[in-house]
């Protein structure tokens, strides 16, 4: 008694159908397709705009590292290994 039976959805469609009509219900839907297509070119868009800042940020903060300074050892240069542990002063 509470559910709709196959006649009753086909007698609802052909109401639907003669309210709005072939063209308004197609219409409907394009316009419900250029706002769903609207809505992905815009996320495609924040996201585009996040990678943009995310690529500058990394350009940015690939220009403000210190110069390291310190001079290189050769791989000829003798490095005195640490003395033993029993030889350590106390």
């Amino acid at each position: 008694m509470g559910s709709f039976s196959l006649i009753h959805w086909i007698i609802l469609g052909i109401v639907i159908l003669l309210l709005f009509g072939g063209n308004r219900f197609s219409a409907m839907m394009g316009d419900v397709a250029k706002g769903l297509k609207s809505f992905k070119s815009g996320m495609a868009d924040d996201d585009e705009e996040a990678k943009r800042r995310l690529e500058e940020q990394r350009r940015l903060n690939m220009q403000e590292r210190p110069i390291d300074v310190t001079p290189n050892r050769h791989a000829q240069d003798p490095v005195a290994p640490p003395p033993p542990v029993d030889q350590q002063p106390r």
